[in-house]
């Protein structure tokens, strides 16, 4: 018997889609950050500096550009291609996360596409396979909690700045 899956009425995904990208993608990396940044290795992260990253939220219309850089990944703007663009709908993206669903069930159920550098598609599909569970922590997604690093983090970006 297979789930229903649900997507985001189109609708709210038209809506959505008209937000500036920036602050989306900026909040995504805060997540991201939160969730793997730490669990991943040296090697990883070597073949990660310089290549523009996308995930596509199809239902959502919303595309969110990142790549790593200091150690962490940060929001980008690209106008352009992407390295590697990821996309699926909202659902799907949710059932990767909790460890649901497969990518490979998705790839050749066409829920989840991959379009661009082959060799980095695989290595962050690798990567985001070899993480021991539980990776994610949802007690670190609590606003509170995110709030708090997002403070923490705009206070140390504007900490170098000297008043004039």
């Amino acid at each position: 018997m297979s789930e229903k899956t649900w997507l985001i009425p189109k609708p709210v995904g038209q809506l959505l889609g008209r937000l500036p990208g920036l602050p989306g993608s900026m909040l995504f990396v805060t997540a991201l950050n939160l969730a793997l940044a730490k669990q991943l290795n040296a090697d990883v992260t070597g073949m990660l500096i310089g290549k523009k990253l996308r995930l596509c939220v199809l239902d959502a219309h919303w595309a969110f550009d990142f790549e790593w850089r200091n150690g962490r990944f940060v929001a980008c703007q690209n106008a352009g291609t992407a390295d590697l663009t990821i996309s699926a709908s909202a659902h799907d993206f949710v059932k990767l996360a909790r460890r649901e669903e497969d990518p490979d069930t998705l790839f050749f159920n066409r829920r989840l596409a991959m379009e661009g550098d082959t060799e980095l598609g695989l290595l962050v599909k690798n990567t985001i396979d070899a993480i021991e569970l539980p990776v994610m922590n949802l007690e670190s997604f609590r606003p509170p909690h995110v709030l708090a690093q997002a403070r923490a983090h705009f206070k140390s970006l504007f900490a170098n700045l000297k008043p004039r």
